[in-house]
């Protein structure tokens, strides 16, 4: 089947099978790798990608579904060499050890700083509760993403 639709702000045509995941879809056909498998099942978070501007897990989406439909990966987020406010409050606070969950857990705090009116660590928390680590403990991590949502409603970190 054909499926167009716009990847990273470029728009995108190519032929997909039916029951062609998403995520094996941006990482096997367009080779955006940074979208990362984990579990297959939604369970892990790890290939979190926005879906017209909301983060969804791409292993429970099938590629059709994302038929004339924008979707960003982590590839999009920061403007060439440098790096989105996001991605900068991760680094800053080191909220990421091994790397295998931050690009879900990006594009999920992505998502949070949009939406959340305060740094509350609950919602935070609560907003990444599809999101598995096993490396640090979140603590870093709700952080990061609590300075985010600072910088967003444009308070200091």
């Amino acid at each position: 089947m054909r499926l167009t639709l716009t990847v990273n702000g470029k728009p995108i045509t190519a032929e997909v099978a039916p029951t062609t995941l998403l995520s094996a879809f941006l990482r096997e056909t367009l080779g955006l790798t940074g979208t990362h498998q984990g579990c297959d099942t939604g369970q892990c978070g790890a290939c979190t990608v926005h879906l017209d501007g909301r983060a969804v897990k791409s292993c429970l989406v099938l590629a059709h579904q994302a038929e004339g439909r924008d979707v960003l990966t982590i590839e999009g987020v920061a403007a060439g060499e440098t790096l989105h406010p996001v991605q900068v409050a991760f680094r800053d606070r080191h909220a990421l050890q091994c790397g295998f969950c931050t690009p879900g857990m990006v594009m999920t705090a992505l998502d949070l700083a949009d939406r959340l009116e305060t740094a509350d660590e609950d919602a935070i928390r609560h907003g990444l509760d599809g999101n598995l680590c096993r490396c640090t403990g979140y603590g870093p991590i709700v952080a990061a993403v609590a300075d985010a949502v600072r910088g967003r409603k444009g308070e200091r970190p």
